[in-house]
């Protein structure tokens, strides 16, 4: 691994775009090595928000696709991180 590529996907509306994102994530199965969800839940209570962390492997040109059709989702904000090895 040359080197880590951490994705967050920020889901307004998370359970009305749930399938449309689940199905790009099946797409990139592939590439997606690590995926933590995050969300405020209480007892009674469930965020209509949520936030998902991807751990990716290096190939730029998918990772690249990945990030353009999650963030053509109306209510889907993506942004990214890389650490380099050397």
């Amino acid at each position: 691994m040359d080197k880590h590529i951490i994705v967050g996907v920020h889901i307004t509306e998370r359970v009305k775009h749930a399938g449309e994102i689940q199905k790009i994530f099946t797409e990139f199965g592939c590439q997606i090595r690590t995926r933590l969800g995050l969300h405020a839940a209480d007892k009674g209570v469930c965020s209509p928000n949520g936030l998902i962390l991807l751990e990716l492997v290096d190939d730029d040109v998918k990772v690249a696709d990945l990030k353009k059709k999650l963030s053509a989702i109306d209510g889907v904000e993506v942004q990214s991180m890389v650490f380099d090895h050397p």
